[in-house]
């Protein structure tokens, strides 16, 4: 917006907040619509960035035909939306395309493990299916089409109640508690700064490149690691407990980054530890904010 360019923000806020675009309401260049696209979307727009799913496990499981209606009707209905009106349209598409995967790291040529009945296939086939009318609309409709394969993200004005690992353990060190990790915590993630992501949404929109591209940050930690390193900058001494693992939790997890940096030179540039004392510090700011909250209604 602040290059002149005109924002319309559609958001059903399962697990948005207006807070995280205030400082925009009632800017010229900015609208909010607060609609979910399960409903067909009536705008005039030359670029859609479809976004819209929840994307942590208690939050898509907690209504899986939700979520898969979000990823199949509303992505049905952005792709017609980008039809009608002639606009490039980007598909936020997920590393968990590739399930529980056989292949590490994971190129965007592997075609995944997924297990389709299992708790986390609303969210993993939703998401496969999304991509295959993007491309069905692309090829039929001459829609133009970006996808990306999101990694872990996280970042300040992430849910505090997201209930992945980068929010949990979080939460945990802040209140003093022991920090949990689900099974024996040899399972692998990477972790990419929000900022990273963006970027590398924007260019990809604004690449020719149209096939599915990987971005996420290729440098991979064990979840007792990650815990670890969130405990030492929070000042947590507390030990790393060890609970029951969780059905089909991936194993492995790491983008091969190859096309990124060849089609679009991207890179992920923020370091773990720098991103992450960016994101202790604005959920700090939320928990004292809360307790003050409550001691006001108390």
């Amino acid at each position: 917006m602040m290059s002149g360019h005109e924002v319309t923000v559609v958001d059903n806020f399962f697990t948005g907040s207006k807070r995280n675009v205030e400082q925009w309401v009632g800017h010229e260049n900015f609208e909010l619509i607060h609609q979910d696209i399960v409903t067909p979307l009536f705008v005039e727009v030359d670029e859609i960035y479809h976004l819209a799913s929840p994307a942590s496990p208690p939050h898509y499981m907690y209504n899986s035909v939700k979520t898969i209606k979000t990823n199949t009707i509303g992505t049905i209905n952005m792709l017609g939306l980008a039809k009608r009106v002639g606009a490039k349209i980007l598909i936020a598409s997920t590393s968990e395309v590739y399930g529980d995967p056989e292949v590490h790291p994971q190129p965007e040529t592997y075609w995944g493990h997924v297990n389709p009945i299992g708790p986390r296939a609303c969210y993993d086939e939703g998401k496969r299916v999304a991509e295959t009318l993007s491309y069905a609309y692309a090829k039929q409709d001459r829609v133009s089409v970006r996808v990306a394969r999101i990694f872990n993200t996280y970042g300040p004005r992430m849910h505090v109640d997201d209930g992945r690992v980068v929010s949990n353990f979080i939460l945990q060190a802040l209140r003093n508690e022991t920090l949990t990790v689900y099974g024996r915590g040899n399972q692998t993630r990477s972790f990419q700064y929000v900022s990273d992501l963006v970027e590398g949404l924007v260019t990809l929109m604004a690449s020719n490149f149209t096939q599915p591209v990987n971005l996420g940050n290729p440098v991979e930690y064990t979840i007792t690691e990650f815990a670890s390193i969130i405990r030492a900058i929070v000042g947590n001494n507390n030990p790393i407990k060890s609970v029951d693992g969780i059905e089909d939790d991936p194993q492995r997890r790491k983008p091969d980054i190859t096309r990124a940096k060849i089609h679009l030179k991207w890179t992920p540039k923020v370091p773990l530890r720098e991103g992450l004392i960016r994101t202790i510090t604005h959920f700090r700011g939320v928990l004292e904010k809360s307790k003050l909250t409550s001691s006001v209604i108390t």
